[in-house]
């Protein structure tokens, strides 16, 4: 039995990811993407470093807690990138990592588009309500 390196055993997990699998990274990091609250924060750092009230501000109907929880996460995923300059008070600016800059451009397509669309969409959600009444 021959044996493989770690860098061959890394290669081969990359050819085996399949996000249809549930246990699979990808499928668990496409489920931390494609969160409302993950999609508006990096829409919103592509324009540049926010405070975190600033991005508070700038995304209506988030939580404090939820803000906390979707920064750290994408802090801990690499996607943000949390500075902290010593001041009074503390200044805490987040910015999107290269990674982050990566992903933006795919949300804040899908943000354009869901834009973009709402009113067909609405449309055919009164449709499809009223078809299914008469049903």
């Amino acid at each position: 039995m021959a044996t493989t390196t770690a860098a061959q055993q890394r290669k081969q997990a990359r050819i085996e990811y399949d996000a249809f699998i549930r246990s699979c990274p990808t499928n668990q990091l496409l489920d931390r993407i494609s969160d409302k609250w993950v999609s508006l924060v990096v829409s919103a750092l592509a324009e540049g470093a926010m405070r975190y009230s600033d991005l508070g501000r700038k995304i209506a109907g988030v939580s404090p807690k939820m803000l906390t929880q979707t920064l750290r996460s994408l802090e801990r995923d690499g996607i943000v990138a949390r500075t902290v300059t010593p001041s009074v008070p503390v200044r805490v600016d987040y910015e999107l990592t290269p990674l982050g800059t990566s992903l933006s451009c795919l949300l804040s397509a899908v943000k354009d588009w869901a834009e973009l669309h709402i009113e067909e969409v609405n449309e055919a959600r009164e449709h499809y309500d009223t078809s299914s009444e008469a049903s």
